[in-house]
């Protein structure tokens, strides 16, 4: 396939993503680069993505080795272009939560993407809104899977990736990660979807990515139910937000469930159309250290905990954690023990802003 490289529109510490057009077509690309040497995990996000297909996934357009102008030989994933942005724009732009009937639209969308991919043995590890785009019809496709892996057989002892926000409990204590975690992570992108936020930010400001995880695994709570949602809502989050994975509705069964049973579909949001691609870019404030994500202004509102003696008896299955981040739903890397530098406001609050903020280091785990 012969094609133009355009602007950039997020980078990576190991990819970069950057529009582009196809000659011969009008067709706009977004295409994820990263040199060849560093391309481990773009390589595994196009094997997976190259042996999928379905309306509500993200489209594969094509891989390839490329030597660069420059002399640079790098590796680039093609990917379809969804003009409407993530499920995060749309409920930022909607005055920070859709309506429900929008909600159910979009939901119905998602587990139909989630019950083709696990009955191809793939669990996605990282849904959220940031990770869900929608297309020219208005449907919902799952997009960015940098932190996906094939499941059939399940391997327990593989790192575990994700989003604190969006793990299952399992996952947060770095135990197991497939298709019930998805389930889960559903769960509470339709909070977010509901909200503006992702869950677990509704106490005070100056809650860290560690003290989710701990709240997450270890504290036998489940995310805060929007009061404002219908009871079938309600139910329907109940059956996602099971503490035990096995006990954990399926696609195939939240697909039947009188929540998105009941309710028509919703017309093509059309009211958050983006300036620019973002079809395949995680929009958030920290990049992951494997996986390119573009970084766009997300306020958080996180609570602050005590962490003292948090991690003295689990400090060995949390290590197992790889790919893990910031609260609004972006990852970060576990292994490398860095410093990240984050922006926060006057008052504390973690956000993705200018550089006039002030700065402050999060040492990693």
């Amino acid at each position: 396939m012969e094609w133009t490289r355009g602007r950039i529109l997020g980078r990576g510490s190991t990819a970069t993503v950057y529009a582009a057009t196809r000659h011969n077509s009008n067709e706009i690309l977004a295409v994820k680069s990263s040199e060849l040497h560093r391309s481990e995990f773009l390589k595994r996000e196009a094997k997976i993505l190259s042996s999928l297909s379905s309306p509500y996934v993200i489209g594969y357009r094509g891989s390839e080795t490329k030597r660069e102008s420059n002399g640079v030989v790098t590796y680039n994933l093609l990917m379809e272009y969804a003009p409407y942005g993530t499920l995060t724009d749309a409920a930022a732009k909607n005055g920070g939560g859709l309506e429900e009937a929008t909600i159910v639209k979009y939901t119905r969308d998602i587990l139909r993407g989630l019950e083709y991919i696990h009955s191809r043995g793939v669990a996605h590890c990282d849904v959220k809104g940031s990770n869900v785009v929608v297309g020219e019809k208005g449907e919902a496709k799952i997009a960015d899977f940098g932190c996906a892996k094939r499941v059939d057989p399940e391997v327990d002892s593989e790192a575990v990736m994700g989003t604190p926000a969006f793990m299952a409990p399992e996952v947060a204590r770095g135990e197991k990660q497939g298709r019930e975690s998805d389930i889960w992570a559903v769960g509470c992108t339709v909070i977010e979807m509901a909200t503006g936020s992702p869950p677990w930010t509704e106490a005070s400001s100056g809650e860290s990515p560690v003290s989710v995880l701990y709240r997450v695994g270890y504290s036998g709570e489940a995310p805060e139910l929007p009061c404002l949602l219908t009871e079938e809502a309600k139910d329907f989050l109940e059956k996602c937000f099971k503490r035990e994975a096995k006990e954990r509705w399926t696609a195939t069964q939240l697909l039947n469930h009188p929540f998105l049973i009941t309710k028509p579909n919703t017309e093509p949001v059309s009211g958050f159309v983006s300036s620019s691609p973002t079809s395949v870019i995680d929009q958030t404030f920290w990049s992951s250290v494997d996986e390119e994500e573009e970084t766009e202004e997300l306020q958080e509102d996180p609570r602050n905990l005590d962490r003292s003696n948090m991690w003295a008896c689990h400090s060995e299955r949390i290590g197992r954690l790889r790919c893990v981040g910031g609260l609004d739903g972006s990852r970060l890397d576990m292994e490398g023990g860095g410093w990240i530098t984050v922006r926060v406001s006057c008052e504390g609050t973690m956000i993705g802003g200018s550089h006039e903020e002030n700065i402050l280091e999060v040492g990693g785990l």
